[in-house]
């Protein structure tokens, strides 16, 4: 039986239709993740699940229950919040009790299990703090003590990192998700950075407008999206316009991308695509190699460097003017700005995709910090 369900779920304000019949079904005891950019209805599905908000139609499941109508506090879940949530007034022991207190657990208990869920968070010798006296990651983490303390059957968290600075947030990811395990509790986990899905999640939910556009392990929907909004949204994805010229017994294609050029992919794509027909070939940057002998090449004029610590990117300007990335592992020979190079990947490390209409990400766009090297 499956812990958590969302049958057939809408939910519209006024015309715009925020969840379009979500099907969701978490196993007892995973970690899943909604990904997707602001607007496209992943908090929405949080806050159903949670009891905040209404569905317009559709049914949600909690262990078998029907909870669709009934009030947050009859649910047993357990909820994290972006801004904390805590009460000002109280110490960080008295803030994780609290929800015990309104349950009428008995002294001993909220005291034993107060100091149990402190230990979890390794906040033991901040229990006689107020919240004005901690950090943002200590505040976080009496959040996370509050919302577990209660032995949910669910947890739910709301983009509960996203006030933190990038270090923070690797360091509360690793410790959300030991929590989550030692509690082998069910966990819906809501953000819009990538990496913290891909890292944090058993299966990840990628949303778009409205519906989740695609449900698989990090693994799978890095190496094999299954659109070309997916292949953009989780990570970055190098995307050459290309026409199918054929395909063998075992599954690996041939495309035609320019005056005559052919290019290999494997077998193994997630889709069938027939002859004649436009789609792209993706790769993704840490794949591509600069003038290395591989399947597949073309020309690229190279026209920024920029040094990331554990390796260098890369942006070319191909051939029909795409913007492409390479991934250089540091200690590899780069190349210098306006460099004319041979652009090569493995066919086994490319896949296809059909054009499903949505933008092509932001070429000025990056992750954290770096450094330009524009004279290299």
């Amino acid at each position: 039986m499956a812990e958590i369900e969302l049958e057939n779920v809408c939910k519209r304000y006024g015309q715009t239709a925020a969840v379009r019949r979500i099907n969701l079904h978490i196993a007892a005891g995973e970690f899943v993740t909604l990904l997707g950019p602001s607007g496209c209805g992943k908090t929405t599905c949080l806050r159903m699940l949670a009891g905040f908000v209404a569905p317009d139609s559709g049914r949600v499941m909690i262990a078998g229950r029907d909870v669709t109508w009934a009030p947050p506090y009859r649910r047993n879940t357990g909820m994290v919040f972006q801004s904390y949530a805590l009460f000002p007034h109280k110490t960080v022991a008295a803030n994780v009790a609290f929800g015990m207190k309104v349950r009428g657990v008995g002294r001993a208990e909220t005291a034993a299990r107060t100091r149990e869920a402190l230990r979890l968070v390794r906040l033991e010798a901040l229990a006689d703090r107020y919240p004005s006296e901690l950090s943002g990651g200590q505040k976080q983490r009496v959040a996370l003590a509050r919302a577990v303390v209660i032995r949910p059957q669910v947890l739910l968290l709301d983009e509960p990192l996203g006030a933190l600075d990038l270090k923070l947030r690797e360091e509360l990811q690793t410790e959300i998700k030991q929590v989550q395990s030692t509690l082998a509790i069910t966990t819906l986990f809501v953000t819009h950075d990538q990496g913290e899905a891909l890292g944090m999640s058993d299966r990840v939910a990628v949303m778009r407008d409205g519906e989740i556009v695609q449900l698989d392990t990090p693994h799978a929907l890095y190496d094999r999206p299954n659109s070309r909004y997916v292949a953009n949204f989780v990570g970055r994805t190098n995307l050459l316009a290309v026409t199918v010229s054929g395909r063998n017994a075992g599954g690996a294609y041939t495309v035609a991308y320019r005056d005559g050029k052919t290019l290999a992919v494997a077998g193994g794509q997630s889709a069938t695509f027939s002859p004649g027909q436009c789609c792209f070939l993706a790769a993704r940057p840490e794949h591509f190699s600069i003038g290395a002998d591989q399947d597949n090449a073309i020309e690229g004029r190279v026209v920024t460097v920029t040094y990331r610590g554990s390796a260098w990117s890369v942006d070319l300007s191909g051939p029909r003017g795409e913007t492409l990335t390479a991934s250089l592992r540091a200690g590899a020979a780069v190349p210098r700005k306006g460099d004319l190079v041979a652009l090569t990947w493995p066919a086994a490390r490319c896949f296809l995709l059909a054009d499903d209409g949505s933008a092509p990400p932001d070429p000025r766009h990056r992750d954290g910090q770096q450094i330009e090297q524009t004279g290299i």
